[in-house]
């Protein structure tokens, strides 16, 4: 069973999460963007001078949307490296049934590369 878990990762430790419970993300958003074209406006009319945490919010709202756009794919990488180890040992069985001793020595020398790709992110 050890074998096995030379193609699975350990688990990584979980980050706490509060969400509230009643929350309307969209709702919240509309607000936002109410607010900031009414004093948007109210600046045109020149009643309202803008502040330095107006410039904040804009921009915190910003980066809070174009990480959303820009999620990462989460273990497509890994996915590809574990069925390449699983086609090289497929050809392997049937090299080593074809032609034998030659090509278990062969083996050697891929072990040292797959644990090098293994562990180089860590």
């Amino acid at each position: 069973m050890k074998f096995l878990s030379l193609f699975t990762k350990a688990p990584q430790h979980q980050r706490f999460s509060y969400r509230p419970r009643f929350y309307d993300e969209q709702k919240e958003e509309m607000q936002e963007r109410e607010n900031r074209i009414r004093k948007e406006i109210e600046r045109e009319r020149g009643i309202v001078n803008e502040t330095q945490g107006e410039h904040r919010s804009r921009i915190a709202g910003s980066f809070h949307a174009a990480r959303r756009r820009n999620k990462p794919l989460i273990g497509g990488n890994a996915v590809m490296i574990r069925l390449g180890v699983l086609l090289f040992l497929s050809v392997f069985i049937i090299a080593f049934l074809q032609w034998g001793k030659p090509v278990l020595y062969s083996l050697f020398l891929f072990i040292p590369v797959y644990f090098y790709l293994k562990f180089k992110s860590k």
